[in-house]
């Protein structure tokens, strides 16, 4: 018996407007995603390829609510997402996570490590102070990094290590669906292997359902 998908996405349409002139009207658009049609079983891992500038990272970001789309429907745990406004209530936001493509701009350099990782954990009112710099902690060592690494600013950190702070930053809420947004392809070559096999194993032990965008 085939269980029902985690994810299901039917006609999904975003399109960004061109403007020009003084007046700035909109003069065209650009079709970023055009009709898209995808089941995601849970526990599965689906690969989207394809050439830069294709609205595959757009996709990713549709599906969490960080950019709204035009038209089509998307459907989570058997729920409808409402797609025009990009809203997402709490619980949704928690089970959906993001692991962005770059590791340097997508960590506040304001923000010590220790503040970035367990700000979910606050948003979504998980644990009281002192359980959440535990966490902290517990999620820093699973991805490989010290301790101590929480008292750091990001600049502090190779790309390699920034992107381990951006994956425990995404787990550290128990999320059942995460969108792995190009993961590796900021990184050497000789740290995208172990930032890859280091997903693969946390996919099994969080029992994760992956998006992975390349």
């Amino acid at each position: 018996m085939t269980s029902a998908p985690l994810l299901r996405i039917r006609g999904l349409q975003t399109y960004f407007p061109v403007r020009r002139g003084i007046l700035q009207r909109t003069v065209a658009h650009v079709h970023a995603v055009d009709g898209v049609d995808l089941d995601i079983a849970p526990g599965e891992t689906v690969g989207l390829v394809g050439e830069s500038g294709c609205g595959k990272s757009t996709l990713g970001r549709t599906l969490l609510g960080l950019v709204p789309s035009t038209a089509g429907e998307i459907w989570f745990q058997g729920k409808q997402l409402s797609t025009s406004n990009g809203f997402r209530s709490k619980r949704v936001h928690r089970e959906m996570q993001i692991i962005f493509q770059d590791p340097f701009g997508s960590l506040d350099p304001r923000m010590r490590v220790r503040q970035t990782v367990g700000e979910g954990l606050a948003i979504h009112g998980m644990g009281g102070r002192h359980d959440r710099q535990k966490r902290v902690a517990e999620i820093l060592a699973r991805v490989g990094l010290r301790p101590e690494a929480a008292d750091h600013f990001p600049h502090e950190f190779s790309g390699g290590q920034r992107q381990r702070i951006g994956i425990a930053r995404a787990l550290i809420v128990e999320p059942t669906f995460v969108v792995a947004d190009e993961p590796v392809s900021a990184l050497d070559v000789s740290i995208q292997s172990q930032v890859l096999n280091l997903l693969v194993e946390l996919k099994r032990e969080f029992h994760l359902t992956y998006l992975f965008v390349a």
